[in-house]
């Protein structure tokens, strides 16, 4: 299959649209017949990625005994104090402060943010809170989440779940719009938090700029009561090379704004160790975290404190896990590279695609022409490649242009990549020249 940009121009005779069809379709029967089996359809993390942290294994009996504490036992509901430590710096939170400011759980980040909805919307969050819900049925609307799209489908599944109604919001690069955020949150008081993924976005992989960091965590001030921002930084330490763009620390802008207290942040290890089996972790004003810890406390006697123990002898501090996501990188960039590499040797110069050339993180998220997203997808399911499915990154699954397709390339081996950019790249082909000739 030849690699020339692909071009389609607009006043293409049906006679080339019919011998560039036939062209793809004999290609995509190829494929079929080739009997592909390859799944780009979540950032999983490969084997040789889970390989890296096997020494967590190693760990022996009398690691997991101290004077203070029987790690084997019940209790220690927040996390093991120096787990608090090592991942509060993580996130920016000062080793001083951590104990009362970070909570470390189970192995999940989601379960965390799951909780914290949960909380807010049936229960109120802090005890003086009116519970989300019941603002509701006063007010006679629903409750409302901003939700930058394309964005994490697991975000809007809880929302979904919950109730709650998800509005949209265009990302720009740099971050959310903040001007349309900022005003939909002064017009309607219904609106009671907003989905961030700020570094490496899932799936644009952009990184949200100083600038609209610092205009997050001042929403709070101009949003009605029990306002929540959900910082979802799953991809803080993930960048490829030393030389991708840093994220600004929503915990001194926060600090700075006075809004602690409602800026919650969430992070976990499951991208760095074991996905199966690291530990989710979250942080934000003491306040906050007491009102969380109180809350969950009907849940749960304690999370699995060793594991925590696990990860503190293995990760031990920031400096040797950014070392250990070094390695994680070596791992990781040639599959994007390959992916980029597919990517503009095909559609270069065309207006077939727009796709993101991410730094780092789990995906690169790539817009067909209007109206082709599931169409893309389904041929691709026909040749042997799972994607995510279409519509995934918006709320609901509802892609109001189906354009949008998330690539997570991170599972398959390098080769597996190359074979499934193929087909995809076939399979963007045959869709937007098939929507050329019923035109």
């Amino acid at each position: 299959m030849s690699s020339a940009p692909f071009k389609l121009d607009a006043n293409a005779s049906s006679e080339s649209l019919n011998s560039a069809y036939e062209q793809l379709h004999a290609q995509h029967q190829k494929f079929i017949a080739d009997g592909l089996s390859l799944d780009l359809t979540r950032g999983k993390p490969s084997t040789k990625q889970l390989d890296l942290s096997n020494a967590l294994l190693a760990s022996t009996p009398e690691d997991f005994l101290d004077s203070t504490i029987d790690l084997r036992n019940y209790g220690v509901l927040d996390g093991l104090p120096k787990a608090k430590q090592l991942f509060g710096t993580l996130l920016g939170v000062d080793e001083e402060t951590a104990e009362q400011r970070v909570f470390v759980g189970g192995n999940s980040s989601l379960s965390l943010m799951h909780y914290t909805l949960w909380f807010a919307h049936h229960l109120g969050l802090h005890a003086k809170q009116q519970a989300w819900r019941k603002e509701g049925d006063e007010s006679g609307e629903h409750i409302k989440m901003l939700c930058p799209c394309p964005g994490y489908d697991r975000h809007f599944s809880v929302c979904e779940q919950l109730g709650v109604e998800m509005i949209p919001v265009p990302l720009t690069g740099a971050g959310p719009d903040m001007d349309i955020v900022e005003a939909l949150i002064k017009a309607d008081p219904n609106i009671k938090g907003i989905w961030c993924v700020p570094r490496f976005s899932n799936p644009t992989g952009e990184v949200y700029s100083a600038a609209t960091v610092a205009r997050l965590a001042e929403l709070p001030k101009h949003a009605s009561k029990n306002f929540y921002v959900l910082w979802d930084n799953a991809y803080s330490l993930h960048a490829f090379t030393d030389q991708a763009p840093s994220l600004a620390s929503i915990e001194h802008a926060a600090e700075a704004a006075g809004t602690l207290d409602q800026i919650i942040q969430f992070g976990s290890t499951s991208k760095m160790t074991f996905a199966g089996a690291g530990i989710g972790y979250m942080a934000s004003s003491e306040q906050t975290i007491a009102a969380f810890r109180k809350h969950f406390a009907m849940a749960s006697i304690g999370s699995d404190k060793l594991n925590q123990q696990r990860h503190i002898n293995f990760l031990s501090d920031l400096a040797s896990t950014k070392d250990h996501m070094a390695l994680h990188a070596e791992i990781m960039a040639p599959k994007f590279e390959a992916v980029a590499k597919a990517l503009h040797d095909h559609f270069d110069d065309s207006d077939l695609g727009v796709w993101s050339n991410p730094q780092g993180g789990y995906f690169v998220s790539f817009d067909t022409r209007p109206g082709l997203a599931k169409k893309v997808v389904a041929l691709a399911a026909e040749a042997g490649v799972k994607l995510t499915p279409a519509g995934a990154t918006f709320p609901n699954g509802n892609d109001p242009e189906d354009k949008n397709i998330r690539l997570a390339p991170s599972f398959p081996e390098i080769g597996e990549v190359n074979k499934a950019m193929q087909v995809f790249v076939n399979c963007v082909k045959l869709a937007s020249v098939e929507q050329a000739m019923q035109q």
